[in-house]
């Protein structure tokens, strides 16, 4: 006999896991299907892990720079055993986190494979074969998305990796091919090269990280290449060969001339395909676009009672946007009628050295868009706080309506900017104008004062600069 729920959550990521406490604080009687492991690839092969690596990485970046501080630092090294391990154990400790959320808030976890097999119904297959039947009023598709391959050359997790691969690897690479520089592609990348890797980048289009305003990325390509990175824009790979020892690649440059070079490793980091497969879709006919599941402003497929969340839906896909949706598809749920998420209002982090941070459009997608612009930028130079922290290199860009004073975008690029955009973030979702941000007392010596002056900047009266 089938188990009754008032929700079901198909997938325990940060979007699924996130829905399921809000529908249990919410009083429906909810249960949660995961194939893996709670917490789903941000807590377990994504965001959290990374961010660990990339801390070990900064330290021992810091380590080696000791004396540009006055400090004596001598024979440093690295464990690249110890540094996995760490990994791995922050990962393990937000498991067992949201294990215990599970618990606290009375969710049943069902461990296994989740198939829909009609409306309000889930088969969930278990690992040693055994079936659950479940059945619910609501049903929500949280069932994230993993890694491109690219289609001439599978990740293997020897030479060709994906980014669990490049999580867990069992070798240091010497010489080290990133293909792709979104997000993961760069953060991969600076972490390697900041462990002592010979690191290439190779990119399509014309400019690394392109999602972003144009002068992050000039400015990270320079910061990356005075690193000791090479970066190869409107390049592609056409072919890898993989050996006993490594990997060549045919790399085909923008005037069309290829060239043969041997990497010892490769990551591929072209972007995610959605876990949309053999979950019963097509069974319910549920609509979908390039893979990705169509949802409205409630998060409501075009079948009642079946939402979706993350990144099985429309970009961006970002583990706090899943999250946030899964809030607003339960509430839907529930009754509270929510209000639709504001794609402009997403902020986006990256995680490289320097850091990233941005949310809303850039300068150039506002004009495109038919504003009038004013933009400014003040850089991390004119910083006490940056300079004192030996962290100098890096600006804040922001983009406002000229006419109404809305700020429409910022851009960051630097030293701890990711714990910084959330300012901008709240700004834009509270739509405030150039005038309270002005008026706005931020605390000094602090980095975040590259935020007012980046304000004051745009409208002709900055400060310090």
């Amino acid at each position: 006999m089938a188990e009754s729920y008032d929700l079901i959550v198909l997938g325990s990521g940060p979007g699924g896991y996130v829905a399921a406490i809000r529908a249990a604080q919410l009083g429906l009687k909810t249960a949660i299907v995961e194939r893996e492991l709670l917490g789903g690839i941000c807590l377990n092969w994504g965001c959290i892990p990374t961010k660990a690596l990339l801390r070990s990485a900064e330290i021992y970046h810091y380590m080696q720079h000791a004396k540009d501080y006055g400090l004596v630092a001598d024979q440093i090294s690295a464990d690249l055993d110890a540094v996995v391990k760490r990994s791995r154990g922050v990962a393990k400790q937000l498991n067992q986190g949201v294990t215990h959320l599970m618990k606290k808030n009375k969710i049943a976890v069902h461990m296994g494979t989740g198939a829909l097999t009609g409306k309000g119904k889930l088969t969930v297959t278990a690992q040693d074969g055994k079936t659950t039947e479940l059945t619910a009023k609501n049903i929500i598709v949280a069932t994230g998305a993993r890694a491109r391959d690219l289609p001439f050359a599978k990740a293997d997790g020897k030479r060709i990796w994906t980014y669990r691969h490049a999580m867990t690897p069992s070798e240091m690479p010497t010489r080290l091919l990133v293909i792709g520089s979104g997000a993961i592609g760069v953060e991969f990348a600076s972490f390697y090269n900041d462990m002592g890797v010979d690191v290439t980048i190779v990119e399509m289009l014309d400019r690394i990280v392109p999602v972003e305003d144009k002068d992050v990325s000039a400015h990270l390509e320079k910061a990356f290449k005075k690193q000791g990175m090479t970066i190869l824009t409107s390049t592609g790979v056409e072919k890898l060969d993989v050996g006993a020892d490594g990997v060549k690649a045919s790399i085909k440059a923008k005037d069309g001339k290829v060239t043969t070079e041997a990497f010892s490793h490769v990551i591929v980091a072209i972007g995610i395909v959605p876990n949309t497969e053999s979950i019963g879709l097509e069974t319910l006919g549920v609509k979908t676009e390039r893979g990705h599941i169509v949802t409205d402003g409630a998060c409501s497929t075009n079948v009642d009672g079946l939402y979706a969340i993350g990144d099985v839906t429309a970009p961006p896909w970002l583990a706090h946007k899943a999250s946030h949706e899964g809030v607003i598809a339960v509430e839907a749920i529930a009754g509270k009628h929510p209000h639709a998420m504001d794609p402009r209002n997403i902020p986006g982090c990256t995680y490289c050295h320097p850091q990233i941070a941005s949310v809303g459009l850039t300068e150039e997608k506002a004009k495109e868009a038919g504003y009038e612009v004013k933009a400014g930028t003040f850089p991390f130079i004119g910083n006490g706080k940056a300079i004192a922290l030996g962290e100098p290199e890096g600006f804040v860009k922001t983009v406002f309506d000229a006419k109404t004073g809305e700020l429409l975008g910022a851009h960051m690029i630097g030293a701890e900017v990711t714990e910084m955009i959330q300012g901008y973030t709240i700004a834009k979702t509270g739509e405030l104008t150039e005038a309270e941000l002005m008026e706005t007392v931020f605390p000094h010596p602090t980095i975040s004062e590259t935020m007012h002056e980046g304000v004051l900047a745009a409208f002709g009266r900055v400060l310090h600069m």
